[in-house]
């Protein structure tokens, strides 16, 4: 299946939505990790001292808080696939729309806290070959079959 295809336009008009479900799926990564760390120094607290006094409470809260910040990070993330745009990085909130330049598909790049989408790359080019918007790009891109 071919992939959506953006104007610059309508990436922008998006920015709000995907901001809001990468801000979710970034942060809700952090918490499930932090609190797999919490998870794993206990088990191994437990297992060095052969057998420790547990807080069960304690711990399934964690288990499953772990758990929700599991699913709500793979619900922000299909969201933002529903959308048609690419998570390229959570580490950084990078995100990619799929748009045509001289007749070969390229991506507008965007990274969450950036005011607009104001970058570009080829598709076998990551981050670093990021390259600006200029006026030459916005004469020469169009996004799906009927820009």
């Amino acid at each position: 299946m071919m992939s959506r295809l953006f104007t610059l336009h309508e990436a922008e008009e998006l920015l709000p939505t995907v901001g809001r479900c990468l801000r979710s799926a970034v942060d809700n990564r952090k918490n499930a990790s932090d609190l797999e760390g919490e998870i794993t120094t206990w088990l191994s607290r437990i297992s060095t001292s052969g057998g420790v006094v547990v807080d069960a409470t304690k711990f399934a809260e964690m288990k499953a808080g772990r758990e929700r910040a599991v699913e709500r990070l793979k619900q922000a993330l299909e969201e933002i696939e529903k959308s048609g745009c690419l998570v390229k990085d959570l580490d950084i909130g990078l995100v990619d729309f799929p748009t045509m330049f001289d007749g070969e598909e390229v991506y507008l790049c965007w990274k969450l806290g950036e005011p607009n989408i104001g970058f570009w790359h080829h598709t076998s080019e990551g981050y670093k070959g990021r390259k600006s918007i200029d006026q030459e790009f916005l004469n020469r891109h169009r996004g799906g079959p009927t820009q």
